[in-house]
């Protein structure tokens, strides 16, 4: 199975920004990780605080990809062309989230990306991303 991780704004500071909600490691520390624990799957990345860039990737992952696990960063809560990109495609999307959105400041609170999704999941720290694999890995296996 093909899976992109798309990670957006600020989400290339992991391991620097605020450790203390978003934890000390390098996303591209982690993404080894992953690699590892999921080697019969490719697992591509990008990462863009530009939000037409990651549009065009959501646009160039059809056909191309069977899932992908989305960190939209804080383009959650206020990008709707976003939220317009993944409900355009097939491919199913994850929405996934390091922190609990929900316990943090009240404008977090609402994702305009989670009614497009095929499902969220939050607050788990990095291990989120592997939690949004599984769902995509396991729903694939007949």
């Amino acid at each position: 199975m093909r899976i992109l991780i798309i990670n957006g704004p600020n989400l290339n500071l992991l391991g620097k920004r605020e450790k203390s909600i978003y934890g000390e490691k390098p996303f591209e520390e982690y993404l080894e990780e992953l690699r590892q624990r999921f080697p019969e799957h490719t697992i591509d990345y990008f990462q863009s605080n530009l939000e037409g860039e990651l549009i065009d990737t959501l646009h160039r992952a059809e056909g191309t990809y069977e899932g992908v696990v989305l960190n939209a960063g804080g383009y959650t809560h206020t990008a709707v062309a976003l939220a317009d990109a993944v409900a355009g495609i097939s491919t199913p999307v994850v929405e996934v989230h390091i922190s609990c959105i929900l316990a943090r400041e009240e404008f977090r609170h609402i994702s305009l990306i989670a009614p497009k999704v095929k499902g969220s999941i939050m607050g788990f720290g990095l291990d989120s991303y592997r939690l949004g694999i599984l769902s995509l890995v396991e729903e694939s296996i007949p």
